[in-house]
Order: structure tokens, then sequence, then C-alpha cells
């Protein structure tokens, strides 16, 4: 079966994708090691993916090879490709490509005889791989050593004594004429996640919560002011008055013997006076209690949210959705 550039295939290709273009993805091996590009993309008559044209720029200089589909798993987030086992050994064995060489049925099984080799996507190889939800078997391992200067009829007996879980005796049974991707290395080319691809759909909610936070502080305390006050206070003083009248019988004549006239008759009279007495005393003018209460209220607050929604394009043909709500 002939192959086809993509882009000689159906030059509107990159529709089909939503724009997109694996040319230029970067090809990773498993262990996060970046081995080169993606150059191109060979498709079949029918335009299924096939193989994709590797520069190992990154690993081997100047070399181009052949990836079939089933050993790669791609991240169309990333804008990666990633290889399933692949060693720089193994891809040293893989032969040139090259762009002007047509790759026909011989170069197709010399670059399908590399991936077969016992130690490349083994089962167990296979299985440390859980995002490739691929079930692939454990390859043939054929009784020749591959020659890679000769092209392979596939005739050969298996060896039962071998691992053949992927290839029973009457799929190695192919020429050139008969020869089917899907049937005879379904694991090369089948891309089995393709058929069971999540794609998780985020949608934004708003979660309410409070903390609490120390908006001030409140010091009390009291100071002492001093102001002058005035008080009058009435007080009494005692004086002395002497009062000199003339008797009513001035001038009469005194008996003889009335009369006695001695030295040193004192009249004694006290004379007392208030004085103001000023004192100070401290009272209870009034109590301050301190406390804190709560106040209860309702903050409003208004955010936008987003949510992805799936587009489906069916390009009219039949699509069975089942939704389970969350």
């Amino acid at each position: 079966m002939a192959l086809h550039k993509i882009s000689d295939f159906d030059p509107d290709y990159r529709s089909s994708f939503d724009d997109r273009d694996m040319k230029g993805y970067s090809v990773y091996s498993e262990n996060d090691e970046k081995i080169g590009s993606v150059s191109d993309i060979l498709v079949d008559e029918e335009g299924r993916f096939r193989y994709f044209i590797v520069d190992l720029g990154f690993w081997i200089f100047g070399k181009k090879v052949l990836l079939p589909m089933g050993r790669a798993r791609i991240d169309y987030n990333a804008d990666r490709i990633y290889v399933t086992g692949l060693t720089r050994e193994q891809a040293e064995n893989l032969p040139e490509y090259n762009e002007h060489d047509s790759v026909d049925y011989d170069y197709e099984e010399r670059v399908r005889g590399v991936y077969r080799t016992p130690n490349y996507g083994t089962a167990s190889t296979i299985g440390t791989m859980g995002t490739m939800g691929s079930t692939a078997a454990a390859p043939v391992e054929r009784e020749a050593t591959l020659d890679a200067t000769a092209p392979l009829d596939a005739t050969a007996p298996l060896d039962p004594s071998r691992s053949n879980a992927g290839y029973t005796a009457a799929a190695a049974s192919y020429n050139r004429d008969t020869y089917k991707y899907d049937d005879h290395d379904s694991d090369l080319y089948n891309l089995n996640e393709q058929n069971h691809q999540s794609l998780k759909l985020y949608e934004e909610r708003l979660i309410a919560n409070k903390r609490r936070v120390k908006t001030g502080e409140v010091t009390i305390g009291k100071h002492v002011e001093i102001e002058t006050e005035r008080v009058a206070v009435p007080v009494e003083k005692e004086r002395v008055v002497i009062e000199r009248v003339t008797p009513t019988d001035a001038g009469r004549p005194v008996a003889p013997g009335e009369v006695d006239f001695r030295e040193g008759e004192v009249a004694r009279m006290e004379v007392y006076e208030e004085t103001p007495e000023i004192r100070k005393e401290a009272f209870v003018r009034e109590e301050v209690k301190v406390k804190k209460v709560v106040d209860h209220q309702t903050v409003n607050a208004e955010e936008t949210i987003r949510r992805e929604e799936l587009d489906v394009n069916t390009g009219n043909l039949p699509v069975d959705e089942n939704r389970d709500r969350i």
C-alpha cells in the first residue's frame, strides 16, 4: 500500500485538527528526554496515520527515521509526542529515511523488523506506560537475525518456544501483496488510546470563607488635669468699739464718800475673728467599664467564574453521548 505525506494527501488536513499541526511537535522518550521533532506524517491511501517522520537531531545528528503510530503517545496539550520504549541503539538500527526515496514494502519491513525486536515494546515495557491504555502484547522474535539490507518476506515460521502473543501463525503468513497494517502489526499502527481518550472539563466555583484580622486597637487610660477653683468663705472678725457718751446727769455733784479714786483699774474684753480653713478631699466621680460587643453583618461579594464546555464536531458522523452528572 502506497504511503503519502499528509499535506500531499490532503492539503487542507489542518482543518480536521482545529487548525493544529503536529508537524514540529517535540518527540520525547519515556524518560522525558528530548530525542527529536516531527518533520512530517505519512498516511496510507485511506488517509490513516501510519508513521511520524522524526528528525533525531537531538539524539543522532542528521538522521530521520519512521515512528509507527502505535509506538507514539500524543500529548496535544503540551505539543509533544512520547515514544514507547525506544532506545538509542534501536534508533541507530532504524533505516534512515530519505525524502527522495519511496517508502515501499521492503523499506517498511526493515523498519518493522527493528520495532519487532524482543526488547522493544514488550508487555512489561508497555505496562509501564499507564497513560497509553494499550494492551499491546509481546512481539515475536524472528528466528533469523534481521538483515537490514535485505527485505523480509515474512514467510518464516514462528518459533513456538518464543512469545508470540501478538503474532499468530496466521498473522505471520503474509507477503507484499497480502500484508495489512491492522491485521499483522496492529500494535505498531493502532492508536488504542484514541478510542478511549478522556477530556477533563473544568469549572470554577466561588468558595466563601472568612478570616479574623486585626483592624485596630483601642487604648483606655487616665490622666490628671489641673485647674484652679475658687471658693468664697464668709468669716467673722470682732473688733472693739469705744464709745464715749455724756450722761444725763453730767455735772451733778457726787456725795462725799461715793468717789473712790483708784489707779490700775482695767476693763478686759476678748476679741475673736474667724479665719478660713481650706482643704482638699478625693471622691469617686464616675466609673468607666470597658467591654467588647460583636456586630453581625452580611457582606455580599460578586466575582466572575469560568466553566469549560465540550465542543463536539462530529462531521455528520453519528455520536452517542452519555452524560453522568456529579
